[in-house]
């Protein structure tokens, strides 16, 4: 397990972009939400789906950031210049917490969702997932969590891909009407 601070540092190609985020309280919503906006990339990403090239980081893209407190999982969200969804990716996740420069973080649990507009979810991953219980790095606990987690996922909120990205949406809107944590 690795943790992963929601500024994606992890991604070189980004030579610019300004992070800001917010912890959020309301009646359907408890959690972190962060807007990565990336001025420039040295070089852009793209990810194969199917014979199609989906480019997921690139000049002027945004990256939303969604995690909800008590629970399980990371939404990204990448979007490109015109806010229009790429591809979603769901990092499962052990914990999360907050560095002391206030930058909230996870403790990565190996499984992934990844979730293209088609309304399409891929699981990724799960062989890093079955290597680390193998290898005795995770407990049976959290691998049994990661599964869960992703299963639950993809039977509750991945359902209906208009209905997630309609959350989505909502859940964006409630950075831009509130003050910024950083």
């Amino acid at each position: 397990m690795y943790k992963c601070r929601l500024v994606y540092d992890e991604w070189k190609c980004m030579k610019s972009k300004e992070q800001k985020g917010k912890f959020i309280k309301t009646e359907d919503f408890v959690g972190y939400i962060g807007d990565l906006r990336i001025h420039e990339v040295s070089e852009k990403q793209i990810w194969k789906y199917r014979d199609k090239d989906i480019v997921v980081c690139d000049n002027q893209y945004r990256w939303l950031s969604i995690m909800p407190k008590d629970d399980f999982y990371c939404i990204t969200v990448m979007m490109n210049q015109l806010n229009e969804i790429q591809v979603c990716y769901i990092d499962m996740i052990e914990s999360q917490g907050i560095d002391e420069d206030g930058i909230p973080y996870f403790i990565d649990l190996y499984l992934d969702l990844v979730v293209y507009p088609t309304g399409e979810v891929i699981v990724d991953d799960r062989d890093e997932l079955e290597e680390a219980f193998n290898q005795k790095e995770i407990s049976d606990e959290q691998y049994e969590r990661a599964i869960k987690t992703a299963q639950k996922l993809q039977h509750d909120m991945l359902n209906d891909y208009c209905m997630f990205e309609k959350r989505i949406l909502e859940l964006r809107t409630l950075l831009d009407i509130k003050e910024y944590l950083f």
